[in-house]
């Protein structure tokens, strides 16, 4: 089950990547993987039918009791057999659905794929907490795709709403996702449910629980983001919110409900809020005129319906839960489908402006009227059967004098009159006929996208008349729910009160149909008393409204005053901590020898000097010379791998900082003078005299004898390296390396997105690619540029940089030019040296980045953005993309070979000539950090730099005022 989940997350990521490729057809591609693991799952069966488990586990965090645990019993077979079926030929319809030129096609393959991976491990995991991050990557997924039409306002604000929603009921669930796996003393979902601790605590978490269940299947008050997410392409909505992700909250109902159904607040929580549910999305389902939102306000009336049968807490109800689920995604996903076509073929979802759909399509017809008939509860279809199941079980708790039974009994029964009444609606409104319309045609391109609903429809009607060969498979479950239970599926159990009241919830939902008028004109009288919807917008205005007078009252005064308020509060804090908390150490040695008191010297004066430079260029420097005054201290100190790196560092640091700083006026406070500097210059020396008393105390505080002694034999036995500094960095400390990876790609992104108005997927301009042509267009630069008529046999000279054409005379330096077409080359190939000796030497894949990055800076300010387009044409966002995944993937592959996360694995051998080598895994997380670091690099160039230039050069051809710049730089 693992590997299906990591086949699962490979498939996705080379989605988009297949898509240029197939375009299309890559839905059929990616289709087979859900399909095979159909398949896989429906060879379980003969295990699961004789009371078999399915059980996969693999350690991962041991000192927490976290494992990578499967486990396959009949309710977990249910819903991943749903999963990956209806994901199958929801992936199948895709291929019909999307038109070649779709926006985003790849990505969207890919997420959709990726969500039902995740959906088949939340439902087959038995960890809590692994079952929970699977929970919370539904709601991320859901996210992505609902605001899949980014160019839409109410895609992104639908998708927003989703997460927001999803991930607050997620926040609760945490809390007591952490509480009950304390109390029961294991994080195995089967041992917690089977134990089941009882007690005020363990009744506090299963219903924080019970907060994300009801938050992630739109249950009352959270119902209103649901509707909200049919911004998204029908597809998403048959999978996601007919299907797979709206089930999650039901399936950890049902999941929970044999060990805590009989906790308090258990049943009338769930069975409350679930009738309500149901009623409310019936009620608003009647006055909908967009076919989606009829099926969406439906599903929201259905998932009520769901949560108060599997709530219930009784062994007829699970049966019945588990009948109605599987019957609610087959016809839902259906109807979904049609809602699709329909709209896809006719350009419109509202039934006011169809009709007579019925003539030109009379299969779909076919196929809607069997699902239809199946959510009204309509013999011999699944629907009919489960509903009945539904109404046995209540009828027998109700005559028992079950008060929640009589509660469950008359609202489900209310709630499915409306049923029929909007189910009727829907077929109506789709396919009726109309006087005053012209009768649509709909041309449906044959049967390839009917084939998916065609095939659910088809399952509706076998499972209905076979369910008796279902019902011992779904008795596997309910037979873990206490009390005692004897209802079996089946579409004749005689003259019944279930089946008299079946038929008046027929009887009474078509008579609201026939009198639908009378019945819109009392909606119409009735007034929306509690708006949910309204009340979610009007807590996120209210939030920001608040945050805006938060602001507005701290942070007045602009930058200084914020960095003033910081750093007070740093001196008062950490200041009368370390004073008043601490021991002062006996002792101080004030330095090793004479050269590192002249470099503090040195640095202390250029710090001093950068705060009272007068221009800013002034102060960058001074402040590079204390970064290099470190790089002295390190070197000092042994340890030349930190000097490297911090002299890299430095270097590229001050290149950013003069990027920045060419569009800033050259002094300091040059149009408002500073104020308050006797205030500022106290509070800096404060911050000072804090920073140099915690760095003393924390030298002086060691009580137990240092590891460092210990790391070099560390580093060479367990890490295989001599470089204590990098086998720390990828290796012993890898963790902390991720992380500082993820910073670097935030950063980057951060820098970008304040830079790029209209996207940054733009290419850089780049020379032309021919040889010929560039011979040409340097012919025509230089014929151009009036200082180069003289000498027309220039015409012929070879280029140093060919992006130095495009930058004007005044700006070029031949010197520059001349030395990064000399060390540009070998600075590259020093930095995949550094690379892969940093393991036993210095370097490293930090270091290496660091240096191919800064041979991409020089050659940017050699040649411009021009020159960059050149060097490197490639989005950056994909080198860090690729690093990112080449750590991330190092990290988790040991957890394949049966290692824990993290682990290292090494070849040794003796090679002629070369001698004895020993390359790890590790090798393979530093060429992720040597990408990461390139990519950065090149986004702030690409940021800072070339769109920076770009934005100048726009203004400056808008205002007339061109005159830096030669005609030949001038953008096709």
């Amino acid at each position: 089950m693992t590997l299906i989940l990591a086949l699962f997350a490979a498939v996705s990521v080379a989605s988009p990547l297949l898509t240029r490729w197939l375009s299309t057809r890559v839905f059929y591609v990616i289709a087979l993987l859900p399909a095979a693991v159909f398949g896989i799952t429906l060879a379980q069966t003969p295990t699961i039918a004789s009371g078999g488990v399915i059980e996969e586990k693999i350690e991962w965090i041991p000192q927490l009791g976290i494992a990578l645990t499967s486990r396959i019993d009949a309710l977990g077979w249910l819903l991943a057999l749903v999963v990956t079926g209806v994901g199958a030929l929801v992936l199948v319809y895709c291929a019909r659905y999307f038109d070649a030129d779709e926006p985003g096609l790849g990505r969207f393959a890919g997420l959709l794929l990726a969500f039902a991976g995740t959906m088949y491990g939340l439902v087959t995991s038995d960890d809590i907490i692994v079952m929970f991050m699977y929970w919370e990557i539904t709601s991320i997924l859901s996210y992505l795709l609902i605001g899949h039409y980014t160019g839409r306002k109410e895609s992104r604000g639908a998708a927003l709403q989703a997460l927001l929603v999803t991930t607050f009921g997620g926040l609760v669930m945490l809390v007591g996702v952490v509480m009950i796996s304390s109390f029961a003393g294991t994080t195995s979902i089967a041992s917690i449910v089977s134990e089941a601790p009882q007690g005020a605590g363990p009744t506090v978490a299963i219903l924080l629980i019970l907060v994300g269940a009801l938050s992630k299947s739109a249950i009352v008050p959270f119902h209103f983001w649901l509707p909200a997410a049919m911004a998204a392409p029908t597809p998403v909505s048959a999978y996601l919110h007919a299907a797979a992700m709206v089930k999650a909250g039901i399936y950890l109902v049902a999941r929970l409900a044999p060990g805590y159904a009989d906790i308090p607040g258990w049943q009338a929580l769930l069975v409350g809020l679930g009738v309500w549910t149901m009623i409310v999305g019936a009620w608003r389902s009647l006055r909908q005129y967009d076919l989606k939102l009829v099926l969406a306000y439906g599903t929201v009336s259905q998932l009520g319906f769901l949560m108060v049968i599997t709530g219930f807490g009784s062994r007829d109800a699970a049966l019945a839960a588990a009948a109605l689920l599987l019957a609610h995604a087959l016809y839902k996903a259906t109807l979904f489908l049609v809602v699709g076509i329909i709209d896809h073929q006719a350009g419109t979802r509202d039934w006011r402006k169809l009709s007579g759909l019925w003539r030109s399509t009379p299969s779909l017809f076919v196929i809607t009227a069997i699902a239809v008939a199946s959510m009204a509860g309509i013999p011999p279809l699944l629907g009919f059967v489960a509903k009945e199941a539904v109404f046995g079980a209540f009828v027998e708790a109700a005559i028992e004098g079950d008060f929640w039974g009589w509660v469950a009994l008359v609202g489900t029964a209310v709630g499915s009159v409306l049923t029929v009444a909007y189910s009727a609606r829907f077929l109506w409104g789709a396919f009726g006929n109309r006087k005053k319309i012209v009768p649509t045609e709909l041309h449906t391109d044959g049967w390839g996208i009917q084939f998916a609903p065609a095939f659910l429809a088809l399952a509706t009607v076998v499972l209905g008349i076979a369910v008796p060969l279902l019902d011992p498979l779904l008795a596997l479950y309910a037979d873990t729910v206490p009390g005692e239970g004897h209802y079996h599926l089946a579409l004749w159990h005689g003259l019944e009160p279930a089946l008299f009241i079946s038929a008046a919830v027929l009887v009474l939902g078509g008579l609201l149909f026939w009198r639908r008028r009378g019945v819109a004109r009392l909606q119409e009288k009735v007034p929306p008393l509690v708006d949910a919807s309204r009340g979610y917008w009007a807590a996120t205005q209210g939030v920001d409204r608040l945050s805006a007078k938060i602001t507005i009252f701290a942070q007045r005064g602009g930058l200084s005053q914020y960095l003033s308020t910081i750093l007070v509060v740093f001196v008062l804090a950490l200041g009368l901590t370390a004073t008043l908390g601490r021991t002062w150490p006996s002792g101080i040695r004030w330095f090793d020898s004479p050269a590192q008191l002249v470099v503090a010297v040195v640095m202390g004066i250029a710090a001093i000097a950068a705060a009272l430079a007068k221009q800013r260029m002034t102060a960058v420097l001074l402040a590079g010379v204390t970064g290099f005054g470190m790089v002295g201290l390190f070197a000092l100190h042994g340890a030349p791998d930190l000097a490297l790196t911090q002299a890299l560092v430095e270097t590229i640091t001050v290149v950013v900082f003069v990027l920045v700083l060419r569009r800033l006026p050259v002094k300091i406070a040059q149009h408002n003078k500073p104020e308050q500097r006797t205030r500022r210059l106290i509070i800096g020396v404060l911050v000072g005299l804090v920073m140099g008393t915690i760095g003393l105390i924390a030298l002086g505080a060691r009580q137990a004898p240092s590891i460092a002694a210990e790391l070099p034999r560390l580093a060479y036995e367990e890490g295989h390296g001599r470089n204590i500094v990098n086998v720390m960095l990828v290796d012993i400390r890898a963790w902390d390396t991720m992380g500082e990876l993820s910073v670097l790609v935030v950063v980057a992104t951060g820098i970008a997105s304040l830079l790029f108005v209209s996207g940054r997927a733009k290419a850089l301009p780049r020379l032309s690619g021919s040889r010929n042509q560039r011979r040409a267009d340097n012919r025509r630069n230089v014929i151009d540029d009036p200082q180069t008529t003289e000498h027309p046999e220039s015409v012929h000279r070879q280029s140093w940089l060919l992006g130095g054409l495009k930058v004007s005379s005044e700006n070029r330096s031949v010197l520059l030019e001349v030395l990064v077409r000399l060390l540009f080359h070998p600075a590259i190939v020093v930095s995949v040296f550094l690379l892969f000796v940093g393991h036993n030497s210095p370097g490293g894949g930090f270091a290496g980045g660091l240096l191919a990055g800064l041979a991409l800076v020089f050659r940017y300010l050699a040649g411009g953005r021009y020159e960059l387009g050149e060097a490197a044409p490639i989005d950056p966002g994909k080198v860090l993309g690729v690093g990112v995944l080449l750590a991330v993937g190092t990290a988790i592959g040991s957890l394949f070979f049966g290692g824990e996360i993290l682990q290292s694995a090494y070849l040794e051998a003796d090679v002629p000539v070369l001698g004895h080598l020993s390359i790890g895994t590790s090798s393979i997380f530093d060429v992720g950090v040597y990408l990461v670091v390139i990519g950065l690099t090149l986004d702030i160039l690409r940021s800072l730099g070339a769109e920076v230039d770009r934005q100048q050069e726009d203004t400056d051809l808008e205002a007339g005022t061109d005159d830096d710049f030669t005609p030949a730089e001038v953008r096709p």
